[in-house]
């Protein structure tokens, strides 16, 4: 799917990778979180970081009638309060977005995956 943007001057369609792709730049720079989990990892009970070079890993993205829902899988650094990540990181995303994009998000669903203690690999 895509997502459709129409303005005055015509549409912009924007892939759902592209926007899955800059949700997880803006959750990577969030405080108190390790790194993304691959989306199958709920399926398959395996809980793997994923580095910075596919940011989009870990995201899912879906339009809806009221804008965007996004499904976010991450692993948190221990020690850090999850609620508290957990409401940086829809700030984050949300307002990234919205710059970036001019899209609105209706829900950021977040599921915390594993919790990384400093100094794993």
């Amino acid at each position: 799917m895509a997502t459709t943007i129409t303005s005055e001057f015509g549409k912009i369609t924007i892939a759902d990778d592209v926007i899955a792709t800059a949700a997880g730049m803006a959750a990577l720079d969030c405080y108190g979180l390790a790194g993304m989990a691959p989306r199958r990892a709920m399926r398959d009970g395996i809980s793997t970081l994923l580095n910075r070079e596919n940011p989009g890993r870990g995201v899912d993205v879906r339009s809806t009638g009221e804008g965007l829902t996004v499904d976010l899988s991450i692993v948190v650094s221990y020690g850090t309060r999850i609620p508290e990540v957990a409401a940086n990181l829809r700030e984050k995303v949300s307002y990234t977005l919205r710059e970036i994009f001019g899209i609105e998000t209706e829900r950021i669903n977040i599921s915390v995956q594993g919790v990384k203690v400093l100094g794993d690999r």
